[in-house]
């Protein structure tokens, strides 16, 4: 049985990126899927205002709601569905889990955001650290975007 780590912040998105294995059930071998929920992360000033346990209250309501949408889809091909909540550091987290499960594959199915890079979920995926070039690259390619006469 195959097992894959996935990565879910937003269900339209991951039903997106999750479709080519769901529509392959007939075709490749039963998967076992641990889906890890994550939430949003709740701004500093709402977080000024609200208690650390109203804010687990909402990271639970909030990846319940999700599950309780894409555990049928990944249930009904025949798949083994175990759910969990998303830690603050995606490494450690994917790390623990292939302590304790075993092998797996990791496939994060979060959605991109335009701006703000994602954190990374696996050690492999780390973003290595950039010189002055790095720097130098992305400056003049914002230069050619805004058509610098």
């Amino acid at each position: 049985m195959d097992k894959w780590i996935v990565y879910v912040d937003e269900l339209e998105h991951a039903l997106l990126v999750l479709r080519p294995w769901v529509e392959a059930a007939g075709q490749r071998q039963a998967v076992q899927w641990l889906v890890v929920g994550c939430p949003p992360r709740v701004t500093h000033h709402a977080s000024k205002w609200v208690t650390h346990s109203a804010r687990e209250s909402w990271r639970g309501r909030w990846s319940e709601k999700l599950f309780s949408h894409l555990v049928p889809v990944l249930k009904a091909a025949g798949d083994d569905v175990q759910t969990l909540l998303g830690k603050s550091n995606l490494v450690s987290q994917t790390e623990s889990l292939m302590r304790t499960h075993g092998a797996a594959r990791v496939l994060d199915a979060r959605r991109p955001k335009f701006g703000d890079g994602l954190e990374p979920d696996s050690a492999a995926r780390s973003p290595q650290p950039q010189g002055t070039m790095g720097f130098l690259a992305a400056f003049t390619g914002t230069g050619l975007l805004v058509g610098v006469d």
